[in-house]
């Protein structure tokens, strides 16, 4: 496989038509290695318009999103260098590499010990010094660290807990991808206020759920 004319398919073929026009998060996904943080034996599925199962250490069920809407949630985020993000599903350690990249300071929380190592690993094999892979329930997300200017959901959920937007700095973005199969959609939370958050709808689309997070209460009569 030439990589490096798979990673520029990727980003023309599949990224671009996603509506991801944003050129620093095009020149960042053409420089960041995708291929180094999927498993050995799903190499070949780096760079391709699908999930990618991460398997390492027995996570089975897990997995990376695909590039296009890694790519279209980073840009909606609109980060800032000087901010804080708290990422939730650590994963391979991928979507944090990039929001570090972008962001003075990211947190990465998974609940599953497996990603953890892997994300740990995989952001010091990067060279990733600004990011700190924490094990945790992502519904609780991280109190003991925040406020955030950004936090984004790397998975989907039934809805967001009111835990993690009251973790938001007033101006603060939350993303999400929220709802149930078979139409899902990312989300973008803003706090406007101490009490105040506004949401919009960015896009439809579909992602596996995220571990321990509430689903609604089904009712049989």
């Amino acid at each position: 496989m030439n990589v490096e004319q798979a990673r520029f398919n990727m980003i023309e073929q599949q990224i671009r038509p996603w509506d991801v026009l944003d050129s620093d998060v095009l020149t960042l996904l053409a420089v960041m290695r995708r291929e180094d943080f999927v498993p050995a034996e799903q190499r070949a599925l780096a760079f391709v318009d699908m999930m990618v199962p991460l398997r390492d250490g027995g996570a089975a069920g897990q997995c990376m999103l695909e590039p296009k809407q890694e790519a279209r949630l980073l840009q909606e985020l609109r980060l800032q260098r000087h901010e804080k993000v708290l990422e939730i599903g650590a994963g391979s350690g991928y979507m944090a590499a990039l929001l570090a990249h972008r962001a003075q300071q990211v947190f990465t929380l998974d609940l599953a010990p497996e990603m953890v190592a892997l994300a740990k690993a995989n952001l010091q094999r990067a060279g990733v010094m600004n990011a700190t892979v924490r094990q945790g329930d992502g519904a609780q997300g991280l109190p003991g660290e925040a406020p955030f200017d950004a936090i984004v959901l790397s998975g989907s959920v039934a809805s967001v807990p009111q835990a993690l937007l009251e973790q938001l700095k007033v101006g603060g973005r939350l993303i999400a991808i929220v709802g149930q199969e078979p139409v899902m959609r990312a989300t973008l939370f803003t706090r406007s206020g101490e009490r105040e958050f506004g949401e919009v709808v960015l896009f439809d689309t579909l992602a596996p759920r995220l571990l321990n997070f509430p689903e609604p209460t089904r009712f049989s009569f």
